[in-house]
């Protein structure tokens, strides 16, 4: 296949994922309670996994190889992406597929502290994405407005404003923290019963896991296990925490005074001397 059928296929594919995506969140957010049953056949779809591999490429990680040593430029050079793809998919759909530990490496952050980041394969990567591409728009229909954090069309500065914006309207005081080694420390179980609550499809269920479970390969070459946490560099890590950290966001959305109060009992409350409040995360750190 040569470029301009490479980036022909690729357009129609793009809006075809973009299709499905739409009327996955419209039939999550007309029904909050609805769970998907037939989710993996969209995950080894063809145009999916192109879409994926697409994403991969684009990435400036796709110059950093995985526990196999494979970078996107050799899988294009050398293996070949028709082949690739097709291995891959067959994989998925016989369900032999196996995903390889993350390659751990140390990226130094300010303050001599160190923040560890997991290199899965390209292979891994493109599986993730495709994934993540069926996934996120059933979640995205759940997720909370004061979620900022690794969201389509959302930023950090979009964060700051609404900050800003609560702040000089009656806000008087900033709670801030953020929650210690939470990617390291999200338990397994918990996420999976929340994935649960959407997917019903056990294939989709045994693949998230699957990828919760790979493993580390450490940098002086010790597997280490992983029995929590979402390692951070994973494609699936920052929508996988988001579900997660979501319940934090209905806790306070739910109580006495948060943004579910009506005007009347937030004026009560302000006349009992009893605050309101309104919460913004971004990811792990947050603003109450």
């Amino acid at each position: 296949m040569n470029i301009d059928e490479l980036e022909y296929v690729l357009l129609k594919a793009e809006r075809r994922v973009l299709e499905i995506q739409a009327k996955l969140h419209r039939w999550a957010s007309d029904d909050p309670h609805r769970r998907f049953d037939d989710l993996y056949n969209l995950v080894t779809d063809p145009g999916f996994l192109l879409v994926a591999w697409d994403r991969v490429r684009s990435n400036k990680g796709a110059r950093t190889a995985g526990v196999d040593g494979e970078t996107a430029y050799y899988i294009e050079s050398v293996r070949g992406l028709e082949g690739f793809l097709a291995e891959l998919r067959e994989d998925l759909k016989s369900r032999t597929f196996r995903p390889l530990p993350a390659r751990r490496r140390a990226i130094p952050k300010a303050g001599g502290k160190v923040r560890y980041l997991g290199i899965a394969t390209i292979r891994d990567r493109v599986a993730q994405a495709s994934l993540k591409l069926v996934l996120e728009p059933i979640f995205e229909a759940d997720f909370r407005p004061c979620s900022y954090g690794f969201r389509p069309n959302r930023r950090a500065h979009d964060a700051v404003a609404e900050v800003h914006h609560f702040a000089s309207r009656s806000y008087e005081w900033v709670v801030e923290g953020d929650i210690k080694a939470c990617f390291d420390e999200i338990s397994h179980s918990a996420l999976m019963d929340r994935v649960r609550g959407r997917v019903g499809d056990k294939r989709v269920l045994a693949l998230v896991k699957a990828f919760l479970k790979a493993g580390i390969l450490d940098e002086d070459g010790t597997l280490v296990d992983t029995d929590a946490g979402t390692p951070q560099g994973s494609i699936l890590s920052p929508l996988l925490s988001n579900v997660a950290l979501s319940v934090l966001d209905e806790h306070i959305a739910q109580g006495p005074g948060g943004p579910g109060a009506s005007p009347y009992g937030r004026a009560k409350r302000r006349r009992q001397g009893l605050p309101n409040y309104r919460l913004v995360r971004y990811a792990d750190d947050w603003c109450l």
